[in-house]
Order: C-alpha cells, then structure tokens, then sequence
C-alpha cells in the first residue's frame, strides 16, 4: 500500500524547485482539504527538447504528492504563435508531442494511467468557448493582450491578431479544463496575471500559477528549439549529444548560465532516488572518481574549480544518454519514424537553408481585378488595375484576354506577386504577375479561399515570409524563373512548389481547376 502523505511533505513535492508561487495561501487551502487538479500546456511547434525534462520532472513531483494532471497539447496556440505550426501540420506535430511526451514520462518511470491528456482544438472550438472568446476581446486591451505575450509569442514588427488573442485562450483554458492551477515557466508570468486580472471579470475563478524558473541552454541563455545549438534533441544520436555537449559554454568556475549545472539541478536530482547521486568518474591522477549527493555541493565544489569542466561535461553527457536511451528505443521504428518525418519534413528543413531560390523570395498577395481593358498596342493582351490591399492599384499587363471576356475577369480574386520588378511591356508599365496555372489550351488565375481578403499574404507552406518585407525580384537575375521552374498543380488541383503548398494566411490551400499544370 502506498504510504499516506502529509500535508507538508505533499506542499514540498508541489513546490519543489519552483521559482515562484502566485496564490500559495490558496494552494495550502485546497491540498489541506483534497488532490490539486492542475494543468500544464505545451504548444506543438518546434522539436521538443532535453530542457523539456524540466516540466516533466516536475510532472512526477506533482504526481507524487496525489494531483491531478491534464497535459494539454495546445494545437491552436502553436497556429496562433505567429504560425510557427502551419495549420496542415497541426495534426501531426500534436500526434508527435503526445508521443514523444509520453516517451520522456516512460523513461522517468512516472505512470501514464493517472496522467489525462488532453488537445487544445478538441474544446477550443466549441461554442461555449467561442463566445468567452468574444466576451473577453470586449474587456481586454490591445496593450495589456502585447504586454502578456511579450515574453512568449513571437515579437514582430508588425504583429498579427492572433498573437493578441494568444494570451486570452490560454487563460480560458483554465476555465474549460476545470483546475485549481496551471504550471509553467517562469517566462509564463505576464500571461498569469493576465489570466488572474481577466478570469474574475467573466465571473470565472482566479487560478493558482506554479512556475518553473527557465533552464539555460548548452550557450548560454534560454533553451530553444529554433537554435540548434542551444538544444540537444531528444532523438539527437550519442554522437550528436557528445558533439553538441563538448561545445556546451561551461567556464571553469562560472555557476551563472551554465546549462549544465542547471539541468543536473532540476533534472537528475529530481529524479535520483534518496541512495543515488551525481557521479563523475575521473582519472587517479585527475582526483579519481567523485560522488554528490546533494547538488548543492557539486556547484560549491564546480565553483571552487575543484571540478574540471571537462569531466563535467563527461558526467553529462553519460546522464542524458542514459535519459535518451528510451526514447529512441521507442522511436526506432517505422511507425515513429514516418511520424517524426510527417510533423518535421526533413525535406523541406533542407530546402529552406540550402536553397537560393527558394519561395520565401516571394511577395505573394491575394489581389482583386476591379478594372480590365484591351492594350492599345496588342490584340492579345490587356491591362488590368488590380487592388492588391490598403487601396494599392497596381496596373499589370496580361495576356489573359485570350481565354477570358474582360468583364469576367473584373471582380474576381487572385493571387498577385508584387515584388517582381516593373517592365514596359508593349509601352505599357506592368506592375506584378498575377499568377496562372496553364496548359496547351487555357490559362486560369490560380483561386485564392473564399474567405480571403484583398491584401491577405500568401506563402509556401514552411517558408513563411508573411511577416517581413521581402527584396525586389529582378528579372535579369533570373530567380524568379528558377522558382517559377518548380511552381505546379498537383492531381487534386492544388497550387505546389515541389510538394510544399501554397496557402493562404488561414492555412487554406490556393487552387485551380486545372491539374498537374505549371504556373506562372
């Protein structure tokens, strides 16, 4: 039988390697009187990472001390963050998380049956959270919605709605999955007293906020999954992990930054069980082998330069082969192996760093025709003044009047490239492509959503360039041609550069009618 927890020895395991409590007079009230429902979220956008151990660790305290814990695969605010999800590979990426979660709480040994886990779009959607939505965009300001994100959704210069509505969605959240706490970062701050000024004003309870401190990277700094070499992969091979750890920034005495002090610290003690300690094998001759029991007095002994930062790191890298081991056990097969590349197409990663002519050269618009008449010097082409956003006309000369009436091209939406640079064509300025799919018999403007509006960007799936400003395309440089080389639809009529899609900012596909045609 499992042995009965005290009240303190339960509040110790809650708040164990914390940074800061908001609400402890609430929390000692409730795990006085029964088990703390908790909750905490992840979005599925990058990789995740080693330093994702830390929160796990964190997990199987919580576990410990008898909570109950949703883990939420939050879908939606990964779309939201600035896309760092596209919206086609939102399935993917969730079903990846789940398993590579489910992965580090096997190789921790924490039990999977008293977790729930749970993903953002399967209550994000309805209704009933909809319209809280909406109730709350009436009551919070546009300064208090940035202030919140600042330290979490991306900053850029021109910043999207969705990362205003970031913040509120994830305070709903605490409502729709009906705890007393949420855990996080301590990076998470801004968006938790947030949520403990707003939720009150819709007649919602104020949450408890546990927050771990933040875990520097093998550099210095914040882990992160965009920097590659701030972060070690939890399917990184023994010999990337050695790699990656023999570069890790680890100064002889330096205690400050040190992201490997810090994940001994949160990770491996949490984990050790009460006869274990951090052991580092040495040579005779280097002090022989030593072992810590408390991680206290391996930072004194680290800062005292009585450890080598070589052995360190050797200590290191052995603990988190040995974490890894069952992860990629579990992913080294077909099944895990397909998903990996499903959610994180290496292809593509490929592509976008090696690739000169790659899409992202594009300034691609969704534009509308609102004026097409004949060219005065050429029977076959006309000139069309096409509203590609903020009132912007831009005259274009094409050859479309050979497959269309004039007036059924007026009105109708189209997909416009809008950094190509002007040329006289015939004496007339054309000022942009509108792009077409084509064969031996007709030309068609590719289709952009219903939905869309006059001005939306559009990109290539995985190459997002929609929000910064992108060069001029000069002809004579011939980029545009190498790219337009590999523009095509596909069987199902769907715009593709190789095989990644043209979408729009909604993740909708642009289509044509016409299949496995090129585009120009």
């Amino acid at each position: 039988m499992a042995e009965e927890l005290t009240f303190e020895k339960k509040l110790e395991l809650i708040k164990r390697n914390l940074q800061e409590v908001l609400g402890e007079e609430n929390l000692h009230k409730i795990v006085k009187e029964r088990d703390l429902k908790l909750y905490w979220g992840t979005a599925t956008t990058g990789k995740p990472h080693i330093a994702y151990f830390v929160p796990m660790t964190k997990i199987a305290d919580f576990l410990k001390a008898g909570c109950e814990v949703t883990i939420l695969f939050a879908d939606l605010h990964a779309y939201l963050d600035n896309m760092k999800a596209p919206w086609s590979l939102l399935e993917e990426r969730t079903k990846y998380y789940e398993a590579v979660i489910k992965a580090m709480l096997q190789s921790l040994g924490v039990p999977l049956e008293k977790l729930k886990f749970v993903q953002g779009t399967s209550f994000e959607l309805s209704r009933e959270y909809s319209l809280d939505v909406y109730r709350l965009t009436s009551i919070v300001t546009q300064h208090d919605a940035k202030k919140a994100g600042a330290e979490v959704v991306k900053q850029v210069e021109y910043p999207l709605l969705s990362g205003l509505l970031y913040p509120g969605l994830q305070a709903l959240d605490e409502e729709y999955l009906k705890v007393d706490a949420q855990f996080g970062g301590v990076d998470q701050r801004k968006i938790f007293t947030f949520a403990e000024k707003y939720l009150p004003q819709l007649g919602y309870a104020k949450r408890i906020h546990l927050m771990n401190p933040m875990v520097p990277g093998l550099t210095g700094g914040k882990m992160s999954s965009s920097e590659e070499d701030s972060k070690i992969d939890l399917l990184d091979s023994a010999a990337n992990v050695k790699k990656k750890i023999k570069r890790a920034f680890c100064e002889p005495g330096n205690i400050q930054d040190n992201g490997l002090l810090s994940f001994v610290k949160h990770v491996l003690f949490s984990i050790f069980k009460e006869d274990q300690g951090f052991e580092i094998k040495r040579k005779e001759e280097n002090g022989g082998d030593v072992t810590f029991m408390k991680y206290e007095d391996l930072e004194k002994a680290f800062a005292e330069e009585k450890i080598h930062p070589g052995d360190l790191k050797a200590a290191v890298e052995t603990y988190i082969n040995w974490l890894l081991d069952p992860i990629r056990k579990i992913f080294d097969d077909q099944y895990h192996r397909d998903l990996t590349e499903r959610a994180y197409p290496t292809k593509k990663e490929v592509a976008q760093k090696s690739d000169e002519n790659s899409p992202d050269k594009m300034e691609l618009k969704v534009g509308k025709i609102i004026e097409a008449t004949k060219h005065p010097d050429a029977d076959t082409l006309c000139i069309m003044k096409v509203n590609v956003g903020k009132d912007e006309i831009r005259s274009i000369v094409s050859n479309l009047m050979s497959y269309y009436k004039l007036d059924e091209l007026v009105n109708r939406n189209v997909v416009v490239l809008t950094n190509m640079k002007s040329s006289k064509i015939r004496g007339v300025e054309s000022e942009g492509l509108v792009l077409c799919a084509f064969n031996t018999d007709k030309y068609e403007p590719l289709i952009p959503p219903f939905d869309a509006n006059v001005g939306d960007r559009i990109f290539i799936e995985g190459y997002n360039n929609t929000t910064s400003d992108v060069a001029q395309l000069n002809p004579k440089k011939k980029v545009w041609d190498k790219i337009q080389n590999e523009l095509k639809t596909n069987s199902d009529g769907e715009c593709v550069w190789r095989e990644f899609s043209m979408m729009s900012i909604n993740g909708e596909k642009i289509t044509s009618s016409l299949i496995n045609c090129n585009v120009k």
